[in-house]
């Protein structure tokens, strides 16, 4: 495919899903989360690229990164195709060496259904057992600079974003904690600037999907959306790529930071 036809895709799978919108239906929106929970490496329009050409896929690599997992490319597969940026060097005014991105090129993926080889490694956490999630995203927090803290109560809240601090109800079950964590952490990443949507429904959405995302990422399967999906859009197209591209950002911050930290004791 050229990278015009990609494009083009993207743009008919946001008008797609804002016209099932229009008609009153979120379920797409909903799959929409879950894609980006699976695919939280990509780009929100290779994100839809994915999940246009093969919306069963559920762990995507290239043709090379396969090989390394020991795993092999079955002849015959057709791949997802999905736009790879392209990086030139340039120089600043005082010759120092920066990257640049000048454009994009047609790159391929494959389903891990398209391939044959050794198993995956099982990820640490099982349905409904956030695991250690909860201590990750507490040195995630921290990292960013973002006090953590505990209270017996918060008003009936579970969770309060305050501005490089987060309150939080103690002794939250497991899972539940993981969700109020990351809901949170989601308000301090995208709504703490000027940019912030003006709107404190759509904030809260977009924070509820975050944490959604998140929560599957990690196994918590048995989490259902406890929003309607459907309030992120209100007519506006563009507001609603706008939020998305939020969502889609923050939820893999959050995602890579839960690969990256090792589990950590919190104090209470």
């Amino acid at each position: 495919m050229t990278t015009d036809t990609l494009q083009q895709l993207t743009t008919n799978a946001l008008a797609t899903l804002a016209d099932a919108l229009d008609r009153g239906h979120s379920d797409a929106l909903t799959t929409t989360l879950r894609a980006m929970s699976r695919f939280h490496r990509y780009s929100f329009g290779n994100i839809c690229l994915i999940a246009s050409q093969r919306p069963d896929a559920t762990h995507v690599a290239g043709f090379t990164a396969w090989k390394a997992l020991h795993r092999f490319v079955r002849k015959g597969e057709h791949g997802i195709a999905i736009l790879a940026p392209i990086v030139r060097q340039r120089r600043d005014d005082d010759g120092e060496p920066w990257h640049a991105i000048v454009g994009f090129r047609t790159a391929y993926v494959f389903d891990i259904d398209q391939t044959d080889g050794e198993p995956l490694p099982e990820l640490a956490s099982a349905t409904g057992d956030p695991g250690d999630t909860a201590a990750k995203l507490t040195a995630a927090i921290h990292a960013h600079g973002i006090r953590l803290e505990f209270a017996d109560n918060l008003g009936g809240a579970l969770g309060l974003s305050c501005g490089g601090r987060i309150e939080l109800q103690r002794s939250l079950p497991p899972a539940t904690e993981v969700l109020v964590l990351a809901h949170e952490f989601a308000h301090e990443l995208l709504h703490r600037g000027s940019d912030r949507p003006e709107s404190r429904d759509t904030r809260e959405l977009e924070a509820q999907a975050v944490s959604f995302i998140v929560c599957e990422a990690v196994g918590l399967q048995s989490l259902a959306p406890t929003v309607d999906y459907l309030h992120l859009y209100r007519g506006d197209r563009d507001g609603l790529a706008a939020s998305l591209d939020r969502i889609q950002r923050a939820s893999a911050t959050i995602i890579r930071a839960l690969e990256v930290f090792p589990e950590m004791d919190r104090t209470r």
